[in-house]
């Protein structure tokens, strides 16, 4: 079931030397490929997941891994499931993509959420 769900992308580039300047990875934007699992959203259920993704050279998320759980298996799995199927603007480095690990925190919430941000 798609519910109101929230994903903010919070970028953390890791392994870049200090003085090298990094154009950090954008979500696209659309449709948002997170369900909200249907047991969890009939029990009014909500949670966060924060998720460590890698991005591509070419956008796409080829590595998941949970950082902090949101206390759900349920929650955590469709994070995960979803999450590999995330699309972003590659990252760059002096004009050239490169591959980057990012942070994207999942809230799963049934209210209504501001415009600019992911829903699902």
């Amino acid at each position: 079931m798609r519910g109101h769900a929230l994903t903010a992308v919070a970028m953390v580039v890791l392994g870049c030397a200090p003085d090298t300047q990094i154009e950090r990875p954008a979500p696209l934007y659309g449709k948002v490929p997170i369900d909200y699992p249907l047991e969890l959203w009939d029990q009014d259920v909500e949670g966060e997941t924060l998720l460590r993704v890698r991005v591509t050279d070419v956008g796409r998320v080829d590595s998941v891994q949970v950082l902090e759980s949101s206390g759900h298996p349920a929650f955590d799995s469709a994070a995960i499931a979803g999450a590999r199927d995330l699309r972003f603007r590659p990252a760059r480095r002096d004009g050239k993509r490169i591959v980057v690990w990012a942070q994207v925190p999942v809230t799963f919430s049934k209210r209504p959420r501001p415009d600019s941000a992911f829903f699902f």
